[in-house]
């Protein structure tokens, strides 16, 4: 007795096909995903370094150099006042996590804030005198909103900061040096200036 095999020669290609389309539709499953997942990951690249190579605050007005020394050709600036607010779409600003560093061509040196700025205080405002040497500290918050004078710069605040050198710091006549402002998160912000020939009581710096 001869047995017909044309019809199982049929069903076995038809397996054969399925488990073809089957593998085909899983590898491509596969690769769809990783290419979301690439995608995904660029995007976020993208995001995080548009945001972090951009500061988020500028400098307002001029920049003031403070001399409490007698005038004369010996005399040096030892604090420096400047206004801080937000650009156009920043976002807020922590300054109690927030570090200055002073810098010159021969040393530079991180100044640390007063020990009232921190992020849970609800007033952060600094009297002037209070502020010692090798320290920054805010002297005035304008533009706050429901009493609330916390370390967060926000949309339309505007900070005073008042920054004074320890004596190896003081600033000469004639000398250039940087002042730089580094958030927590985001790029940071240099105040590059140089002294007047003539350093008096205030000095607006260029």
């Amino acid at each position: 007795m001869i047995l017909n095999s044309e019809g199982f020669t049929g069903l076995e290609a038809a397996i054969v096909l399925i488990a073809f389309v089957v593998t085909a539709s899983v590898f491509s499953y596969v690769i769809l995903g990783a290419g979301f997942f690439a995608t995904q990951k660029a995007q976020d690249v993208v995001y995080t370094s548009v945001g972090q190579s951009s500061s988020g605050i500028e400098i307002l007005g001029d920049v003031y150099g403070n001399s409490t020394m007698v005038g004369g050709i010996n005399a040096k600036m030892d604090g420096i006042r400047f206004v801080v607010g937000l650009t156009a779409g920043g976002s807020p600003v922590d300054f109690a996590s927030t570090t200055l560093t002073f810098q010159t061509k021969d040393n530079v040196t991180k100044i640390n804030n007063v020990t009232k700025i921190s992020s849970s205080s609800t007033d952060v405002i600094s009297d002037k005198t209070a502020i010692n040497p090798g320290q920054w500290g805010i002297i005035d918050i304008a533009n706050y909103e429901n009493n609330d004078k916390g370390a967060l710069l926000e949309n339309q605040e505007q900070f005073t900061i008042y920054t004074v050198f320890d004596e190896p710091n003081q600033i000469s006549a004639n000398q250039e040096f940087n002042l730089e402002i580094r958030p927590a998160s985001g790029a940071s912000y240099g105040i590059k200036r140089k002294a007047p020939a003539r350093i008096t009581k205030i000095n607006i710096l260029n």
